[in-house]
């Protein structure tokens, strides 16, 4: 990895930091927006009397009328959650798998 030369510059004799010479003089990086008021904003935004998030979930559910695993999927797991998967395994000689669905 290269060295930015202008970092070297804050080091002493050592290979240490000079006491009062900070080592990231630019500081930690801008934090990135807040995602949940972003999406609040996006999905909230109105176009012929809907929501984005309505005509995203009218979508949705046509594509899943139509027969799209998918979108059924998304909608399901959206609404119900996912389905619990248990695998137990037993090693005495031999493998077993069980597979429980809640």
């Amino acid at each position: 990895m290269p060295v930015n030369p202008k970092s070297l510059a804050n080091l002493n004799k050592k290979g240490r930091f000079v006491k009062g010479q900070s080592g990231n003089p630019k500081g930690r990086p801008k934090k990135l927006p807040d995602l949940e008021a972003l999406l609040i904003s996006v999905l909230g935004d109105i176009k012929d009397d809907k929501s984005a998030m309505e005509a995203i979930l009218m979508t949705l559910r046509a594509k899943a009328v139509k027969g799209d695993i998918r979108a059924v999927e998304v909608l399901l797991e959206r609404a119900y959650g996912k389905v619990k998967e248990v695998v137990d395994l037993n090693s005495r000689g031999e493998t077993v798998v069980k597979v429980i669905r809640d």
